[in-house]
């Protein structure tokens, strides 16, 4: 059993909270970690950075694999309004998405580990800029892991709507493909009671989006999955002018790589129909893309077998999610499985006011350090 005092993780998450950054940005959350990781005993531990990202091998003591756990570091550009007397000290920016509770717990493996060594080695990786633009894929294939990559890999994310004291995961996938969406559209400004000799932007935004809806009603096969949603939209600027330009800022989330290209090849014709139609100009961008979260099957289901033995946690078989997390690209890769942790607040992920339960904290510390235990003596 893992000898982490917990209480003292507590208030690591709540330094680490005050001080969201954005993805590959994170620099005081680097240095926290690194003074962190320096206060432990040494003798089995190798540090790395990797840009903003730390990565620490703890050797085992007669290693024959290599076990991982990956944790994001990144803040969203979210203003808090928690009731937390040690909010966000950085304006405009807040750990709404858990990602200081997943570092936490990423320092109290460590922490265990350091001071009791098991037989083989384990790779614990924090990662950068989860939340965009995706800092998983360059440091799978970084020079810097490329000589500790593990052979088994393991992910958490809070799970807002589960009590504490609960996992949920599912073999195959449980997160979607995502990617963003920007579209930009040019035509012709001019005054508002002219609009015979301007081309109006809005006016095409507007028929864009409602046009766009129609992918997933009466492209995508029903039985199915997909979404887009336009989250922003923007153009003009003032209300007796004609907007020359308007921008629509969106996401596209699918169960499987397949519909993400069909569904991205109908908005281009869409697109395309709208520069004829409004003899505009447009452009498509697609900013960043994740893969989906694909949790291995043998290794998933022997991690659930071995939950379902413990008194102290509840496991769950969820149901697949269109939620969007870069770790899908390590899965790619490696064999391992990613896995909800309850924190039991009212408010879901990316929500202003989102409070997870912090004793969450000690139930991931315990519940990873006795299953890479577990793993090590198998």
């Amino acid at each position: 059993m893992s000898t982490v005092d917990y209480h003292s993780f507590v208030q690591i998450r709540r330094d680490l909270h005050q001080i969201p950054e954005p993805g590959f940005e994170e620099f005081k959350t680097q240095q926290y970690l690194l003074n962190y990781l320096a206060t432990l005993p040494q003798e089995h531990l190798d540090i790395r950075t990797w840009r903003t990202g730390v990565l620490v091998l703890i050797h085992g003591t007669a290693p024959a694999r290599r076990y991982g756990y990956r944790c994001d570091m990144d803040g969203l550009p979210i203003v808090e309004e928690t009731g937390y007397d040690f909010r966000s000290t950085h304006p405009g920016y807040m750990h709404a998405c858990g990602h200081d509770l997943h570092m936490t717990i990423g320092l109290g493996i460590v922490s265990h580990f350091a001071n009791h060594p098991i037989k083989d080695d384990l790779v614990v990786l924090f990662q950068p800029a989860e939340e965009g633009p995706g800092g998983a894929l360059p440091m799978r294939d970084s020079a810097e892991l490329a000589d500790w990559l593990p052979d088994e890999i393991v992910a958490l994310h809070v799970a807002p709507e589960y009590p504490v004291g609960t996992i949920a995961t599912r073999p195959g996938i449980l997160f979607a493909n995502t990617s963003e969406l920007f579209i930009d559209l040019k035509g012709t400004g001019g005054h508002a009671a002219y609009p015979h000799k301007a081309n109006d932007m809005v006016v095409a935004a507007c028929q864009l989006v409602g046009q766009l809806q129609t992918v997933v009603a009466r492209n995508v096969n029903p039985l199915d999955s997909a979404v887009i949603t336009i989250g922003k939209v923007s153009g003009g600027t003032k209300q007796n002018i004609i907007a020359e330009t308007a921008r629509l800022e969106g996401t596209i989330r699918t169960l499987s790589a397949d519909t993400m290209t069909l569904v991205k090849s109908r908005i281009e014709a869409l697109v395309r129909g709208m520069e004829a139609g409004f003899e505009c100009q447009a452009e498509i961008d697609y900013g960043s893309n994740y893969l989906q979260v694909f949790n291995e099957a043998k290794v998933t289901e022997e991690f659930m077998n071995w939950v379902r033995e413990r008194q102290d946690v509840q496991l769950i078989e969820c149901a697949e999610a269109m939620t969007g997390e870069d770790f899908g690209y390590f899965l790619e890769r490696i064999p391992g499985l990613m896995f909800w942790l309850g924190v039991d607040t009212p408010y879901g992920l990316h929500h202003a006011k989102l409070e997870p339960a912090e004793e969450a904290i000690g139930v991931a510390i315990r519940v990873l350090t006795d299953y890479f235990t577990w793993k090590s003596q198998g």
